[in-house]
């Protein structure tokens, strides 16, 4: 209900926001694409970078930047998005940004003693940053305006409890990068709440032959695994392919939503996913600097602003496919 109410309270913000701009109204209806967008702000032109820890691949990025773009292109906002996997190649695609005198920088916090450093040095050089996704727990501490994603260690537990729900007692829960403190956060979410077993697997989610063979030895092992629960939705889609593989009867559970995934819930192939909004992480971010940038609004008021968690099952496929199919979801 708190994530309800807080969601609520920043649509409420970015529409009023909109309106004062320009960007609202008639023409919005006329030239948006169902996204959002319309006519730009009138606002001065702002550059703004997004430097994220995705691997390649990882279609739940794709989802975030559409959001930033669409809010960009409201906001009359220059984007411009790096990433890198590697907590030093991250720190430096920062460091870039900042050489570059951009207007605001978002960024994740996957590996946050990698970013410490240089977050400092865009304090030091007067940009103001906003964290995203992962890491909110250093955001503050890291001198962020505001952290916008989903409580971790709250989403892990709220699976804990689906799958208690589900009768679930030997849970397998697949971290597809090592070191991601989001991830560990996630998987000992779950072990909070779940009456059963749950056991850690590392796999290299950029490499998703490799992930599929390894869930699959697990699952040929360890015969009364029940579920299996992925943290991102390309590893949902390699551990079905890996309980065919197996010969599983165990239950695919994931993290995050995409098409792929809202297509394996309508077939019964994959039972829930948690989904934690990437667009409006992506849209919310762009929008809050912006903001900052041309009206001192700052959102959150020194909490993190919650996008999720919220569980999704194959009853809500219906009203989220056609939202999936044009990357919003």
């Amino acid at each position: 209900m708190r994530t309800a109410r807080t969601a609520a309270a920043l649509l409420v913000v970015v529409a009023l926001a909109a309106g004062c701009s320009g960007s609202g109204g008639k023409d919005s209806e006329d030239e948006g694409n169902g996204g959002g967008g319309g006519k730009a702000a009138g606002t001065p032109r702002l550059k703004i970078a997004m430097v994220t820890h995705s691997g390649e691949g990882d279609t739940f990025w794709d989802i975030v930047q559409n959001g930033a773009k669409e809010a960009a292109k409201k906001d009359n906002v220059e984007f411009l998005y790096s990433n890198d996997k590697e907590g030093k190649g991250q720190a430096e695609l920062v460091q870039a940004a900042i050489d570059k005198k951009v207007d605001g920088i978002v960024v994740t916090l996957a590996k946050p003693e990698a970013m410490k450093a240089v977050l400092g040095k865009a304090r030091e050089a007067g940009i103001p940053v906003v964290t995203i996704n992962s890491g909110g727990e250093f955001s503050t501490r890291f001198g962020a305006l505001s952290h916008i994603g989903q409580d971790e260690s709250v989403a892990g537990e709220a699976v804990g409890d689906e799958l208690d729900r589900r009768g679930r007692k030997k849970v397998l829960c697949v971290i597809h990068e090592q070191g991601n403190v989001s991830l560990e956060q996630r998987c000992a979410g779950v072990k909070k709440t779940f009456g059963g077993t749950v056991t850690n697997l590392n796999v290299d989610g950029t490499n998703a032959p490799g992930a599929q063979s390894s869930v699959s030895a697990k699952l040929q092992a360890a015969k009364d695994i029940d579920a299996v629960v992925t943290l991102g939705a390309p590893i949902a889609a390699v551990s079905v392919k890996a309980k065919q593989d197996a010969d599983s009867d165990a239950e695919i559970d994931t993290f995050d939503l995409n098409a792929e995934v809202v297509k394996r819930l309508k077939a019964g192939e994959v039972g829930f996913a948690v989904d934690q909004q990437p667009y409006l992480q992506g849209y919310l971010a762009i929008d809050e600097l912006w903001l900052y940038r041309t009206n001192a609004n700052v959102l959150g008021g020194g909490k993190p602003v919650l996008t999720g968690p919220a569980v999704v099952t194959k009853k809500d496929v219906p009203r989220l496919e056609k939202y999936t199919a044009r990357g919003t979801r």
